[in-house]
């Protein structure tokens, strides 16, 4: 297996105190400017925080964490089905925390708050435009961790390089930590209203090359996300702020596509794209476990009966070689959810497997950080919810058609020759309008019609996003998953369980939630 090496910063406040002071002399050295100052180079750290394999398209991420995990836990993605399916790996949960820790972005930011302690008042305000923007990017993957563990470490956190003083840090509350997200990313706003870029933030800025209308849609649409997540828990706080949002779209701009279908994916959506000496895929990352079959429920039941002008993206039809010829499938069909391993082993030429050029095989598939289509659900439930049926309507139907045109926009830019045509306006329109996805019926159905849509649009590549709306809301209504024979691991969890080395490293700490670490306490918002 080839895990992507990483740039070991420092150590984490979970290892020893030589190993710190060891790495975060090298962090200093990395990032000093001589011709500037002998304090660490702030828009370094910058560029580093958003330079992270996590915020990627990269091989082990996903192969080590969201397809062994959330797309599991959703169907977006083929499994096997065998007796561990459902047992999370130990190690591989390890380094995703460690990636968020140590090496990761609190670490960094930490020695960035450092770094910007010791300027001048003057100096301080010529940084604070990456403060700010790398905080939108820690508070995006630090609620992501709240998602899949529940309380974390987060104020205390990263105590090293902040203070020079090793402080094992305590577990926050995870509804505490929401709060401070949802609130922060307010004010963060309303800074970036009257902020300026200069030309070192374009360079340092490897995100959105510098474009503060890009980071202020994000910073909002990303805090949407948020206020939407814990609408079933605290619905006046999540109704009131999120209709003020939606009601002021010049105060609160979003990432969507200025609500056209047909929008500039490439430009509007929030991406990370591979670094130009990036020659890889997933293409391994699929096989190895293997993930690259199509999902029954996705392909057979969602996709298949509506006809829609995704399937071509998202799937090829695949078939078998006979007498030495390759003789395609005549549909797209995905193997049952019921198949065994040896089931699959023996059939799975007839069935199809995912689109190369769109995701598989594709070294140009950009890290998804936000997209349009996401917060036009987002705008359709809350519309349906407290708003007009009416406007309900236009944003869900604006969305599905931007998810057509993300997916057409990763296999158009792909590296992959092999290319689909996007249909014409007028095939979108109908099957938006026309098929059974249309967006009709009581509340409850067309709530599930949007739970269902924002599924199918996170898939697996946004594998945490899907298993987090999929808790939240219940949809979409899958099939009954296989079921393990392993004792304690017959169903997928409601959240993941802490790694063993922050048990044991933290263990202090951990007390405090060592009752609520199973796999099957919800997370705070989980109460559907």
């Amino acid at each position: 297996m080839k895990k992507i090496n990483k740039i070991l910063l420092f150590g984490s406040i979970l290892l020893t105190l030589g190993s710190f002071q060891s790495c975060k002399t090298e962090l200093e050295d990395r990032y000093t400017d001589p011709e500037q100052t002998t304090l660490p180079n702030i828009p370094a750290f910058f560029s580093q925080i958003l330079n992270n394999s996590r915020l990627r398209s990269e091989y082990w991420h996903y192969r080590t964490f969201i397809l062994m995990h959330q797309a599991k836990y959703t169907q977006t993605a083929y499994f096997a089905n065998e007796n561990t399916m459902y047992q999370q790996s130990d190690s591989y949960i390890n380094d995703y925390w460690k990636d968020f820790y140590s090496p990761g972005i609190i670490g960094v930011y930490r020695s960035m708050e450092r770094s910007y302690n010791n300027l001048s008042t003057e100096e301080k305000a010529s940084r604070d435009l990456y403060m700010n923007t790398a905080k939108v990017i820690l508070f995006d993957q630090a609620s992501k961790l709240v998602d899949n563990f529940g309380d974390i470490p987060f104020s205390e956190a990263g105590s090293l390089p902040l203070t020079d003083v090793i402080k094992l840090g305590k577990f926050d509350d995870q509804k505490e930590l929401y709060t401070l997200f949802i609130n922060g990313l307010k004010e963060i706003n309303t800074f970036l209203k009257t902020a300026k870029s200069t030309s070192e933030f374009n360079r340092a800025d490897i995100l959105n090359s510098g474009d503060l209308t890009k980071w202020r849609k994000y910073t909002n649409s990303l805090r949407l996300r948020l206020l939407m997540r814990i609408s079933n828990v605290d619905e006046n706080k999540a109704k009131t702020e999120i209709m003020d949002m939606l009601n002021n779209p010049t105060e609160y701009p979003l990432v969507d596509g200025d609500n056209n279908g047909d929008y500039s994916t490439g430009s509007q959506d929030i991406l990370l794209q591979p670094l130009k000496t990036y020659n890889s895929s997933l293409l391994d990352a699929l096989i190895e476990l293997p993930s690259y079959y199509a999902p029954d429920y996705m392909l057979n039941t969602v996709l298949k009966t509506a006809n829609d002008p995704r399937t071509a993206v998202l799937f090829d039809k695949f078939g078998e070689t006979v007498n030495g010829k390759f003789v395609p499938n005549k549909e797209y069909q995905a193997m049952p959810i019921t198949f065994t391993t040896a089931q699959a082993d023996a059939q799975f030429r007839k069935y199809s497997v995912i689109d190369s050029a769109t995701t598989w095989i594709n070294n140009k598939l950009p890290g998804v950080l936000m997209t349009a289509t996401e917060t036009n659900l987002i705008k359709a439930e809350a519309q349906e919810r407290w708003g007009t049926d009416a406007a309900a309507k236009t944003a869900y139907e604006t969305a599905v058609k931007q998810s057509v045109s993300f997916y057409y926009y990763l296999n158009e830019s792909s590296s992959n020759n092999a290319k689909a045509t996007k249909p014409s306006s007028e095939v979108i329109n109908k099957f938006v309008t026309e098929s059974n996805i249309v967006f009709s019926g009581d509340k409850n159905a067309k709530l599930k019609l949007i739970g269902t849509q924002k599924w199918l649009h996170f898939g697996w590549l946004q594998g945490e996003q899907a298993w987090s709306e999929y808790r939240r809301t219940g949809y979409p209504i899958l099939p009954a998953f296989p079921v393990s024979t392993l004792n304690g691991f017959q169903r997928p969890p409601v959240r993941l369980t802490y790694p063993s080395s922050e048990i044991t490293n933290n263990s202090e700490n951990y007390q405090a939630v060592r009752s609520k670490d199973t796999r099957d306490t919800k997370i705070f918002w989980d109460v559907n």
